[in-house]
């Protein structure tokens, strides 16, 4: 009754079967004050009722759009050399696991070295000497290979 409430109510499935789930989640939660199979069933009605409508009006404000209807992600980049990002990846897999790890959270990740620290749970001057000296390291090897294929 309530899924099919809802089914018919939103003419989203996958919508209903979210809003059946916390209605049902409401009701268990308020079982001490049921009375009546009758008053349980006026309930569910009343419940998944509301849910719709504000779901109805959610969706006025915040229109669904399917994965299909996205927009491509614009590239950052275009003129980024392919080969220069695959020499980093290699270089970057090179380093130590938790200079790695520093270097991907702030780098890939966007991270502040505030929020690395208390992600790895290390001190903020460990962090910053990290990144400091992976950076340093990685910018020697890319000279180092500079040279080489200058020869």
């Amino acid at each position: 009754m309530v899924f099919s409430l809802a089914v018919r109510f939103l003419r989203d499935r996958e919508g209903a079967e979210e809003l059946a789930q916390d209605v049902f989640l409401q009701i268990y939660q308020q079982l001490g004050r049921i009375e009546t199979p009758a008053h349980a069933t006026w309930w569910l009605r009343r419940a998944i009722c509301h849910r719709c409508i504000d779901e109805v009006r959610k969706r006025k404000l915040r229109p669904r759009i399917g994965l299909e209807d996205a927009p491509e992600p614009a590239v950052k980049d275009p003129q980024q050399d392919p080969l220069l990002s695959d020499q980093l990846r290699r270089l970057v897999e090179t380093l130590p696991e938790k200079a790695r790890a520093v270097v991907l959270l702030r780098y890939q990740e966007d991270m502040d070295p505030s929020e690395i620290a208390e992600m790895l749970e290390m001190p903020i001057s460990t962090v910053k000497s990290h990144l400091h000296r992976s950076l340093t390291l990685l910018r020697g090897k890319l000279k180092k290979r500079e040279g080489e294929l200058c020869r």
